[in-house]
């Protein structure tokens, strides 16, 4: 009975254990597959590291090309601000003559016909831009035959001030009339706006050139006139051009008429891109005129040394605007010969910012009104002004009409 029982208890404890060693076994197996389950997770995790690892990288590269394209885009919208504030000054002078064309085209044909007979002097706009013609002959001048005593040295002078969107083309216009004995002298006021380094570029042309703070033009001219020693003498603005073979002809006519002091011509106006917009065509000379207007074009009148220290060698620097006609004044009462010479000899250049539009109404006018008072004595009005001035500006219309017909040839 006890043998039985033992042997019960025996195989009981042996199905206990299997049943413990199949339980072993389960665990052992699903340990195995934890530890597999957590080397995969590790090895998820470290692929995980590296791709956010590169793709940090590459954010950290696509900020820093968004930062250099930000700094592109705000240097092209400062270049853009340059480009539409040129753009705007460029419409501006475009609006311009669009509203002159558009003021021409209203006009009735009663209305035509009085403003083909009005005056064009002292009008700076007469018809739209167009190219500038030159005749033929004008660049024949150089080749003439040098006269008997010989071609005078010529001395031109040229004041300047911030205009390096126009000085090198008024140089350019000197250098290319290939006058042999000709001094070029600039005297700048001190320009920050790159006409330091245009003038630079031509120094070993110039006879002398300087850019320091002066008192004014007048002041510069006086300046550039104290180290001229032409025979014949000049002056030209820092916008104005001289027109081909101006210089020989001129140089000519002075050998040939020795009796002449100063001469002057036609002039043509241009625009700021060159482009012709209208003509003066002066008629001949006349000294009373100029007791009660100035219409003599300063960019073509010369003189002679011997006049100009006879009206005492300077310009007068009380004037800022009236300069030329107070020295043509004092070239008159020295005694001078003055002839106009049938001839184009410069261009006057039109453009928003320049000095005679802004300041003629005020300073400018100040100054003629003193210049009448010295010439007559009293104060005049505007009434008498236009009463004296009539009919030289009857002469100019005929020679104006004769040479838009053609039947003046200059």
């Amino acid at each position: 009975m006890l043998v039985k029982e033992t042997q019960a208890r025996e195989s009981e404890v042996h199905l206990k254990q299997q049943e413990i060693n199949n339980i072993t076994s389960v665990a052992e197996q699903r340990l195995y597959i934890i530890k597999q389950f957590e080397s995969a997770k590790e090895d998820l995790l470290a692929g995980f590291k590296v791709e956010i690892d590169a793709l940090r990288d590459v954010i950290e590269e696509k900020q820093n090309r968004i930062q250099t394209l930000d700094t592109l885009i705000i240097d092209k919208d400062r270049l853009l601000e340059k480009t539409e504030e040129i753009a705007e000054s460029r419409l501006l002078v475009i609006r311009e003559q669009e509203n002159a064309i558009h003021s021409l085209r209203k006009r009735r044909f009663k209305e035509l016909i009085k403003l083909w007979l009005q005056p064009r002097l002292g009008v700076l706009y007469h018809y739209p831009p167009r190219p500038v013609k030159i005749p033929e002959k004008y660049y024949k001048e150089q080749k003439k035959s040098i006269p008997a005593g010989g071609l005078p040295l010529i001395s031109i002078v040229t004041p300047s001030y911030n205009q390096a969107g126009f000085i090198e083309r008024t140089i350019k216009s000197v250098f290319q009339q290939q006058y042999p004995k000709l001094e070029y002298l600039i005297q700048d006021g001190g320009s920050d706006d790159g006409t330091v380094d245009i003038l630079k570029k031509y120094e070993d042309r110039l006879k002398r050139w300087e850019s320091t703070k002066d008192e004014g033009q007048s002041d510069a001219l006086n300046q550039c006139f104290s180290h001229a020693f032409g025979n014949v003498m000049a002056y030209l603005n820092s916008d104005d051009l001289l027109l081909p073979g101006a210089l020989h002809y001129v140089a000519h006519y002075f050998a040939k008429h020795p009796d002449v002091d100063v001469v002057y011509g036609h002039r043509v106006l241009v625009d700021e891109y060159d482009q012709e917009i209208g003509r003066w065509v002066m008629p001949p000379h006349d000294d009373e005129i100029l007791s009660w207007a100035d219409y003599i074009p300063q960019e073509t009148m010369f003189w002679r040394r011997e006049i100009w220290e006879k009206a005492g060698g300077f310009i007068d620097k009380n004037f800022k605007f009236a300069m030329d006609w107070d020295l043509i004044l004092r070239f008159r009462e020295a005694g001078a010969k003055i002839v106009r010479l049938p001839r184009f000899l410069g261009a006057f250049r039109v453009h928003p910012h320049q000095k005679t539009s802004a300041e003629i109404s005020d300073q400018g006018e100040k100054e003629m009104q003193r210049l009448r008072e010295r010439c007559l004595g009293r104060m005049v009005s505007e009434a008498e002004i236009n009463q004296n001035i009539k009919k030289y500006l009857s002469r100019h219309v005929f020679f104006q009409k004769l040479y838009r017909a053609g039947l003046f040839k200059y």
